[in-house]
């Protein structure tokens, strides 16, 4: 995160050089403009001096003498005109600024004494008196050397204003970066001075550590929940089963069988709020050096859910290998497992559910079709078919702990099978033979 602060530093710099370098070449055209205008303006006036002797020479005497300036000359038509000069003035009669040949450079002015007589041309050759060509190249180069120069300080000025203007910055980056959720912010934004980057740390620390708290606050009250609600629904399993031992009514034997699953489905349910609420890192299960095995808590999970298959005309198939493993810890394995096999065997009412491995991953496979409730996004909070008892939160449980432990969980619906499939691992395997 401190990389913003040398981003930041550069980007003011630039934004100082840019500016500095754009006035420095606006003024720069206007001084060289001002140059050519004022030299252009002094060659002018002179031709309308001696323009104005001539013309009044010429109504005197009747004809146009010889200028006062060695370099200026009267031609009486434009036929008179050096062949430089008439090409041009071919193909534009309006010029009055013509460069020659061999470094000969004019200024021209028409005299028309009276409208029947043909116009006659002032004309200076004036490259003798040019101020600016000479001084051009030495012109240019103090500017480009003056443009540097404001450059150089503006990346100096740039830089420093930069400086302090993102260290503040880059250091509130470092410590927001440095942030765990075991480890709330304690007094870290009192080090900034009351400007906007305080108010922002202190709003910052403000927040993380009312998150923090939320997020204490939601686990404690998960696992305690959880932890409260294990013990009498672990009684009210054990009531049950020996209920069904009991001498019973066919209505009554359903209705403990009912309550049983419904116990069985709240053990589940808190079991994976347990997982999900569980204080250690996730990345610990999910990529570790080993992987656990499948099958062993597989087989044990299909004896804990068929009591969902009771008076089903439905088969259990598993063509696991013993050597499929995935990486995840034995309690959350045993989670999604109990999910995914008990979603199955519910929605299952007659035919196969299959469960074997394919391409890497993981499948169980129930006879049916999604319900269109759920098959646009079947990992949904609270969505589910209308055939469903639960709430619809089992498979969202699922979801958020294979997002939790890197593991790609899927949905499908393929040819009236419902394709419930996580990804497999690779490497050694825990046994729990």
């Amino acid at each position: 995160m401190t990389a913003l602060s040398p981003r930041l530093r550069t980007r003011i710099m630039l934004a100082f050089a840019g500016l500095t370098l754009l006035v420095a070449a606006v003024f720069g055209v206007y001084a060289v403009s001002a140059v050519y205008v004022i030299e252009d303006r002094f060659f002018d006036a002179m031709l309308q001096r001696e323009a104005a002797l001539q013309l009044r020479h010429r109504a005197q005497q009747g004809d146009w003498s010889s200028a006062r300036d060695p370099a200026m000359r009267v031609y009486p038509n434009a036929a008179a005109l050096p062949r430089e000069l008439r090409a041009v003035l071919a193909e534009d009669p309006q010029r009055r600024e013509i460069a020659g040949g061999d470094g000969r450079h004019y200024h021209l002015l028409p005299l028309q004494p009276r409208s029947s007589e043909p116009t006659a041309y002032l004309v200076a050759e004036v490259s003798r008196q040019l101020v600016v060509r000479p001084i051009r190249q030495d012109l240019f180069a103090l500017l480009g050397w003056s443009a540097l120069a404001l450059v150089v300080m503006a990346l100096v000025m740039g830089g420093w204003l930069a400086h302090r203007t993102a260290a503040p910055i880059a250091q509130l980056a470092a410590q927001v970066h440095a942030l765990r959720p075991d480890q709330p912010p304690t007094g870290w934004s009192s080090g900034y001075r009351d400007h906007e980057v305080g108010v922002l740390a202190r709003g910052l620390e403000g927040l993380a550590t009312r998150v923090r708290a939320l997020v204490t606050r939601e686990r404690e009250f998960t696992r305690d929940a959880s932890h409260e609600l294990r013990t009498p629904l672990a009684v009210i399993r054990s009531v049950c089963e020996r209920l069904q031992q009991e001498p019973l009514t066919d209505a009554g034997r359903h209705q403990v069988a009912f309550l049983r699953q419904s116990a069985q489905q709240l053990e589940q349910t808190v079991a994976a709020l347990l997982a999900l609420a569980r204080e250690d890192a996730p990345a610990a299960a999910s990529t570790g050096s080993t992987a656990h095995a499948v099958l062993p808590i597989l087989e044990a999970v299909v004896m804990e859910q068929a009591a969902w298959l009771q008076d089903k005309p439905v088969t259990v198939v598993v063509d696991v290998p013993r050597d499929a493993r995935v990486r995840l810890a034995e309690p959350v394995l045993r989670v999604l497992l109990s999910n995914l096999v008990g979603n199955a065997f519910v929605h299952a009412d007659h035919g196969c559910v299959h469960i074997d491995v394919a391409d890497g991953r993981l499948r169980i496979r129930n006879p049916g079709e999604l319900a269109a409730t759920v098959r646009d996004n079947p990992f949904q909070p609270f969505a589910k078919s209308e055939a469903s008892a639960g709430q619809g939160l089992g498979l969202a449980i699922v979801r958020r702990l294979c997002d939790r432990h890197g593991v790609d969980v899927r949905i499908d619906a393929v040819e009236g099978m419902v394709s419930a499939s996580f990804a497999l691992a690779s490497g050694p395997v825990i046994s729990h033979g």
